[in-house]
Parts: C-alpha cells; structure tokens; sequence
C-alpha cells in the first residue's frame, strides 16, 4: 500500500512537469492518472485556500474592526461574519433569511456587512442610500427592506423603500453625496481586489474565507468551526 502511494505521489510530481500524454507514454495507468490528477487538484485548492485565508489574516482591521462598517447581530460578538453582497443579487436576497436565523440562534455573531455594488448601476444607489440611512439609524431596517424586496430593483423603488421604513429621502439623497460614502464603497473595492473576491455574496467566517456556494453553507456549523478555533 505504502509503495502504491509513493507512485501517486511521484505520477503527482509528473503531472506537476509534463502532459498527461506523456505520463501514459512514461507507463503510469489511467487509475494511478486520475488519483494523482484528483491529488493535485486538492493540493492546488488547498494552497490557495491557505494563501487566500493568510490574506485575510493581513487585513483583519479592515475586515473587522472598520468603524464605518455596519454590523448587524451583537456587535461585541465572539464570531464575526463578513458579507460582500449587492442588493440586486438572487443569491444575496435566497441566503438572507438563514443569515437572519444565524442572528436569532447565535447571540454571540456579529454580521458585518461590506456593500459591494457591482450588478447593477442601481446597486450603487441602494448601497449609497443604505450607508447613507445610518445618519438617520435606519440602516438596518432600510437593508432588510431592500435585500427582501422582490422585483425589478430601480431607482425610483430604492427611495420608495426607503421612505417605506420611515427615512427623510430628501435628507437621504443628501448625505448619499456625502464624501465619506463613496470612500466607503470604494474602500470595499479595494479590499474585495485584495481578497480575490469578484461575485456575491461572499463570505468570511472568523479569518476563513468561504469558498462552496452559499446555498451549502452551513453556516452555523462554519461558526462553531471558527468558534472552536
């Protein structure tokens, strides 16, 4: 057995300096081929995992402790969850109501949201409007309201919603020019470029960035995960 695992490891080390072609040509066997073709693809996943996760590691500030950042659940939580989302996003809004279950179970998450528009020209207005509201301490009702609206997201419809939840829109419109909001946003850009991070959502539980669809995240077995650590 020790000898068979020694070949794989060394059809591996083949598969990493010349074309499958040439390692039948060498006499490896289709089985030892696909086994060390599956060993080389986990090992590829796993050092990109490990230098993704480092990445986060460097910038856990920004990640975790941005003052400008909102978060939802307690924000003196043990376990911290960042979300990259965009409000126009199917996925975003589909993953919503167990994040939600995540905040009602565990007292001990804090969800730190990261807008990151990058669907639609409407996502920037939604996310401006939504860091905007903190002004008027609206933020969350006025980001339930728009991640859980179903429809044809436009302009028009984010300042509907808004007022829906009681917010001054002519106030709102104001402070969404404020300087501080756009270097908010693009602050989120830069730390998504950083982070590799191109769709939504995304997810980072403690220092670990997700990396299975978010319909398969469980997300409290991920905390506990992260808690233990």
């Amino acid at each position: 057995m020790l000898a068979f695992l020694c070949r794989i490891a060394l059809v591996g080390l083949a598969l990493a300096l010349m074309p499958i072609s040439d390692l039948t040509a060498a006499g490896a066997s289709p089985s030892e081929i696909e086994q060390a073709v599956q060993a080389y693809a986990n090992k590829l996943k796993a050092d990109q995992e490990k230098a993704t996760d480092q990445a986060v590691a460097n910038r856990t500030t920004a990640l975790l402790r941005d003052p400008a950042t909102p978060v939802l659940g307690n924000p003196e939580g043990d376990v911290a969850v960042v979300e990259f989302f965009d409000y126009t996003c199917p996925f975003c809004k589909a993953v919503e109501p167990r994040l939600q279950q995540l905040l009602k179970d565990d007292k001990g998450v804090k969800l730190i949201i990261k807008e990151f528009p990058i669907l639609r020209p409407v996502s920037l207005v939604a996310a401006k409007a939504a860091l905007a509201s903190v002004k008027q301490g609206k933020y969350e009702s006025l980001h339930q309201a728009l991640i859980g609206f179903r429809g044809q997201l436009e302009t028009p419809t984010v300042f509907e919603i808004a007022k829906s939840v009681g917010l001054d829109t002519d106030r709102l419109r104001k402070d969404m020019d404020a300087p501080e909001i756009a270097d908010q946003i693009i602050a989120n850009f830069n730390l998504a470029r950083a982070l590799n991070i191109t769709t939504t959502p995304a997810f980072i539980v403690g220092t670990h960035m997700l990396t299975e669809p978010s319909a398969e995240i469980d997300f409290a077995k991920t905390v506990a995960a992260a808690r233990a650590k």
